[in-house]
């Protein structure tokens, strides 16, 4: 085996370096929007002016199956302080379980109260949440539509916040920041809230503050109804249906706006199984949103910093798919190589390291000092081995979405299960093991474990031939494998 090992040896090297530059130019564009959000972080959105008489806003609320948390998300839409003769909800309900009976009653009792509520069902769920969207569009009154996912929850001020910034007839969409109602539930929510709050905190506004397209992100954002109009309306040909729309109305000189500071609250999938769901519908959908849209965007006529961002940002879960590939050639290339010269560490080292390890460590401490200011510098670089192993695990979850994206046909739309999690799991009845929804059953956590075991392999390996150096990153590999994995399994059960 050894001896045949090195038969290749020229090939594992050529395949090793393609991956890790492919891996590194993927980092150095994080590091890119590190720039890009540093050099435009003063050139704050202001609305144009304000309005003397608030326009009419229709908040749509698609559900499916959300008996724990409906209620929460109607009262809390119910709250919202704006007039109510220019404030109606949409509850766009295609549930089939007990949520529908659980919407139909909290609507009627808000609209006791005076409010427009209307629970609206549908005879079947054709274009899941775009044609839910799309159905209760056709009876809206408002001339901006508000859109809340089930597991949000708005605070009173947010259309207060918002809807100013459309006095300006070019903006189409007002996107807020994503908050976490759950954050501190365990160690699997607060990495998922350091990858979030780098996804709202530094890329969208670097995107969006230096001329580059971003997106709406389904939910906690407002939307002109001519816009969506205007850009040919939603379409369920994608498993991303705000991605796709949200670049369509861009490519239509739409403008949008992006408020950081505008904080909507939501739930945090708690359970692994769940995280992995949502994220390879997210993977998925993104890379068929890449196959529709950037062939028509490489044609127009806009700038081309707005073509390589829109490449990079919709293609990027490809990194994943080449994670995999590095997995996979670890074993072999520290079997084939000597002793760690200047060459090899120059060549081969040097640029995982900087080009993938070091930019997302960086791009992960910085996020969690600007989402929380009493985070202190130590205390974030302490929780990135974490944040880096679970993007490892999930790497084999999300190598399957891109292939699905590239290749593969539609499938249904999967919703990510909600258990109504609000706080720290110490207490008995925010525990989700007694609720009902669980993430439909994959043979994805078996590789994940089989990929575990063959870190093991590589690490006997790596001890074996004096790569001591290479261990603090297998280890990196190995436990987020096996965090996921493992994690995965027992969750099930």
């Amino acid at each position: 085996m050894w001896e045949l090992l090195h038969q290749y040896r020229v090939f594992f090297i050529v395949a090793y370096v393609s991956v890790i530059l492919v891996l590194a130019v993927y980092g150095f564009h994080r590091s890119h929007l590190v720039y890009l959000y540093l050099k435009n972080r003063r050139r704050v959105a202001r609305p144009a002016r304000r309005y003397e008489e608030v326009p009419l806003v229709t908040v749509q609320l698609p559900v499916f199956n959300e008996m724990y948390v409906v209620e929460r998300l109607i009262e809390a839409v119910a709250a919202i302080d704006y007039p109510r003769d220019r404030f109606e909800i949409q509850v766009l309900d295609d549930s089939t379980d007990e949520t529908r009976e659980i919407a139909a009653k909290k609507c009627a009792e808000v609209a006791a109260r005076g409010i427009d509520c209307k629970h609206i069902t549908r005879a079947d769920r054709k274009g899941y949440k775009a044609g839910a969207l799309d159905h209760g569009l056709g009876t809206a009154r408002g001339e901006f539509i508000a859109v809340f996912d089930a597991d949000f929850v708005p605070g009173a001020s947010f259309l207060r916040d918002t809807i100013d910034h459309f006095t300006d007839d070019g903006v189409g969409m007002v996107q807020a920041r994503w908050g976490h109602l759950n954050g501190d539930f365990s160690g699997l929510t607060r990495v998922q809230s350091i990858m979030l709050d780098g996804h709202f905190i530094i890329e969208h506004t670097a995107r969006n503050r230096s001329g580059r397209f971003f997106n709406f992100n389904g939910t906690a954002g407002v939307w002109r109804r001519t816009t969506i109009v205007s850009a040919g309306g939603w379409q369920h040909d994608t498993l991303t249906e705000d991605l796709d729309l949200s670049y369509r109305a861009q490519m239509k000189g739409w403008q949008f706006v992006y408020l950081p500071d505008v904080v909507a609250p939501a739930e945090i999938p708690c359970e692994m199984n769940s995280f992995k769901s949502q994220q390879f519908r997210w993977a998925k959908g993104s890379l068929q949103t890449a196959r529709k849209i950037l062939p028509q965007l490489f044609r127009s006529d806009l700038p081309w910093k707005v073509k390589f961002e829109a490449a990079f940002h919709l293609s990027n879960n490809v990194a994943y798919l080449f994670l995999v590939l590095l997995s996979l050639l670890l074993l072999p290339m520290l079997a084939v190589r000597g002793e760690h010269g200047w060459k090899e560490v120059l060549l081969l080292d040097l640029p995982l390291f900087f080009g993938t390890t070091l930019s997302i460590a960086g791009f992960y401490v910085m996020t969690q000092r600007l989402g929380d200011e009493h985070v202190g510098i130590w205390t974030a670089i302490r929780r990135v081995p974490l944040a880096l192993s679970l993007g490892i695990g999930l790497s084999i979850n999300q190598s399957k979405a891109v292939l699905e994206g590239l290749w593969g046909g539609q499938s249904e739309f999967v919703r990510t299960p909600k258990h109504g999690l609000a706080g720290g799991g110490s207490l008995p009845s925010d525990t989700w093991v007694s609720k009902k929804y669980r993430a439909a059953k994959s043979l994805v956590p078996v590789i994940e474990i089989l990929f575990a075991a063959y870190f093991v392999a590589t690490i006997i390996v790596a001890v074996y031939c004096r790569h001591f150096t290479s261990l603090p990153f297998l280890l990196l590999f190995l436990g987020g494998y096996l965090y996921v994995g493992v994690l995965s399994i027992h969750q099930r059960r």
